[in-house]
């Protein structure tokens, strides 16, 4: 029997990019996967490929659309064991261009938008334990952005440093219940985020592709992008009972980098 059968597991921002490489890896696991978005189109388009998966539209930065997505997910595959909060964006501006509603934007999208996740999902995770290992697992995919600070994505750093606040608050909260509260933190990913970084930075400094790319991969100590199938692979890890001591943690995928 797979790892993860009769499992069911929640991915916000699931249609592409790291999302996807979960949702592709922990369904070979066995689990059943629900996929959520604000683009319905890739995300049923995933889901078509996969043995056991539900496609719900939905918007994390909404509490109520939060709520009616746990709704659906229930109604589909039963409570929910595993959830990944991974739905963010990152938009860049010097500190000096930040504006209100850019700041608004990424705390909206990357901090309250993981807050509304846990938040609807909480009561599926609490339930009742039914079995002796119940892999419950609740998984936050932040960023080194989180444990460092970069220029000109102030906004971003600021949510994803709460980001990983939130999840050390839970961790401690549910310590002594069967959940387990972590966060992985990748560097730079080879991912459609990251090509929207890189035309951002060569319209507003005029430089080329090639050379924001190569300032950008310089920041991992490995000289390269990291994969999201290394990320995927972490959060597989993380929903194994080898690690069920493994909380409140914070775990860099970023070829080293300080």
């Amino acid at each position: 029997m797979a790892a993860l059968t009769g499992r069911h597991v929640l991915i916000t921002g699931g249609g592409s990019g790291v999302g996807a490489a979960i949702a592709t890896l922990l369904a070979a696991d066995g689990a059943a996967i629900t996929l959520a978005g604000r683009r319905i189109a890739p995300l049923t388009e995933l889901a078509a490929t996969l043995p056991k998966a539900t496609a719900v539209e939905a918007d994390v930065t909404d509490a109520d659309s939060c709520r009616r997505l746990v709704a659906a997910a229930n109604a589909e595959h039963g409570p929910l064991d595993i959830v990944v909060a991974n739905a963010g964006a990152a938009d860049s501006a010097p500190f000096s261009k930040t504006t209100p509603a850019l700041w608004k934007r990424m705390l909206d999208v990357n901090l309250t938008g993981a807050f509304n996740t846990a938040s609807a999902a909480h009561a599926n995770l609490t339930r009742t334990a039914t079995d002796t290992e119940p892999l419950r697992r609740l998984v936050f995919i932040a960023s080194t952005a989180g444990l460092k600070g970069y220029p000109y994505v102030a906004a971003y750093v600021a949510a994803k440093h709460g980001v990983l606040g939130l999840m050390r608050a839970l961790a401690a909260e549910l310590a002594r219940t069967p959940i387990t509260v972590n966060a992985v933190c990748p560097g730079f990913l080879e991912t459609p985020l990251l090509e929207t970084s890189i035309r951002e930075i060569v319209a507003k400094t005029g430089r080329s592709a090639e050379a924001a790319r190569a300032d950008l991969m310089r920041t991992n100590p490995q000289g390269r992008f990291v994969g999201v199938d290394e990320v995927a692979a972490t959060v597989q890890w993380l929903c194994t009972p080898a690690a069920r001591s493994i909380t409140g943690q914070a775990l860099s995928v970023s070829g080293g980098e300080v």
